[in-house]
């Protein structure tokens, strides 16, 4: 079998093949890779609407908008918004190639008081990628108020599946550091500082992780800027 499921044959086999064998064959090659490019990669983006990030928020939709817009340049993507907030609430858009839209829900949410609910954005992540194949899950946000062993199953579990967690987060808080980087550990993700002071290299990190999400860590490799060199380092634990 060839690296994309594709059946090879040898040259003798080939010589043997009537010309209508052959042409068949190109077609099926054809209609596989064409299929595979249409289906492109899903990405979940998951920001922490809480209180407690409400003094920034202003700066962080701004921010965040410029990575929207690194990833709707990435082409072939899809990218579906979560949220939390309040009391309980936990939201998702339906995924959508348009990052415009969006953007523009994400600049009408208000922060609302309440505790994290990572668990259920883990969850969530989860229970699409068992509808259809979730590529990669980029989570925001500044606290992190559950136990911390239940977000590390899960997070495992995304790992098993092939769903790295990329933690983008804003602040210093130790017990959300930690919680956020085994996160990212055990998914085989990685984890920044989101610091409103380096929009430009947030965007171009959030690019990468489109450029991951749609071709692997091959298609980073390819590329090759600064920022995939980057997150390829922290997704392999040497960052």
């Amino acid at each position: 079998m060839g690296k994309d499921g594709i059946p090879v044959r040898s040259e003798k086999s080939l010589d043997r093949s009537g010309s209508r064998e052959i042409d068949d064959f190109v077609r099926l090659a054809r209609s596989m890779a064409q299929a595979k490019t249409d289906a492109g990669g899903r990405l979940v983006l998951a920001l922490d609407a809480t209180m407690s990030r409400q003094p920034t928020w202003d700066m962080a939709c701004r921010l965040q908008g410029e990575m929207f817009d690194a990833v709707g340049n990435s082409g072939g993507l899809e990218v579906q918004l979560a949220y939390f907030r309040g009391f309980g609430e936990c939201r998702a858009s339906r995924f959508v190639r348009d990052t415009g839209s969006l953007k523009d829900l994400m600049t009408r949410i208000d922060c609302r008081a309440g505790h994290t609910q990572i668990g259920k954005i883990l969850a969530h992540a989860l229970k699409e990628t068992a509808r259809r194949k979730v590529d990669a899950l980029v989570y925001i946000g500044d606290a992190m108020e559950e136990e911390i062993d239940g977000l590390a199953e899960q997070a495992g579990r995304l790992g098993l599946l092939g769903v790295p967690v990329f933690v983008f987060q804003e602040g210093r808080d130790p017990v959300a550091e930690k919680a956020f980087k085994e996160m990212a550990r055990l998914s085989k993700g990685a984890w920044f500082r989101f610091d409103r002071t380096a929009a430009a290299t947030l965007a171009k990190l959030l690019s990468s992780v489109a450029v991951f999400a749609t071709g692997g860590l091959k298609a980073l490799e390819a590329r090759n800027r600064p920022e995939d060199r980057l997150l390829i380092e922290h997704m392999r634990g040497e960052g």
